[in-house]
């Protein structure tokens, strides 16, 4: 006997494909999260994008959340998913979604470019879940940060408190020459 598919539990797959996709996850995140066959998937992504999906592995290496900007801003994802976890009982794929919104909110209203994209925010939990990642607290602003599960982390300083030295360079750069070609435009 062959299995009825409801109407309404389509349409809700439908729509989180749809969200998924409207916030740039790659088709692997859509395919691991809903229930739809990987044609409908594609269909879906090209009425929405306009475009076919990237192609290519998805992020596959924890490395990439210990470098100094990647890692601020997946702590900052990691936080807000984990408090979301913690007090609401909504499902993973939609603390990640309300998570990366929340994420994109603050970074906007700070100016700062967007880093982490959904596909490896929802990697990042997938690391978490599977042990590889968890957080430490910074000994100087108590802040949690994302570090590996088996990394000697006493006295762990985070990299807002102690910047590398190149950090912030490029943009200084830019900034400097824009005055300095403003002043020799002035005389």
């Amino acid at each position: 006997m062959a299995k009825v598919k409801s109407i309404i539990d389509e349409a809700a797959q439908i729509q989180l494909a749809t969200e998924l996709i409207r916030l740039d996850a790659r088709l692997q995140v859509l395919e691991s999260e809903t229930q739809l066959s990987r044609e409908r998937l594609l269909k879906l992504y090209k009425e929405l994008k306009h475009k076919s999906p990237p192609k290519g592995m998805l992020p596959f290496s924890t490395d990439w959340f210990m470098t100094w900007q990647p890692n601020i801003h997946s702590s900052l994802f990691v936080n807000i998913y984990q408090t979301l976890i913690k007090s609401t009982d909504i499902e993973d794929i939609e603390a990640i979604i309300k998570a990366y919104r929340m994420y994109l909110e603050q970074i906007a209203q700070l100016g700062l470019p967007e880093v982490l994209s959904l596909t490896r925010a929802w990697r990042l939990v997938k690391f978490f879940d599977a042990g590889m990642l968890t957080t430490t607290e910074c000994k100087d602003c108590e802040g949690r940060f994302v570090v590996h599960t088996y990394e000697l982390v006493k006295d762990y300083v985070c990299g807002l408190c102690h910047m590398p030295s190149r950090a912030g360079k490029t943009r200084q750069s830019a900034a400097d020459r824009f005055f300095n070609e403003e002043a020799s435009v002035e005389a």
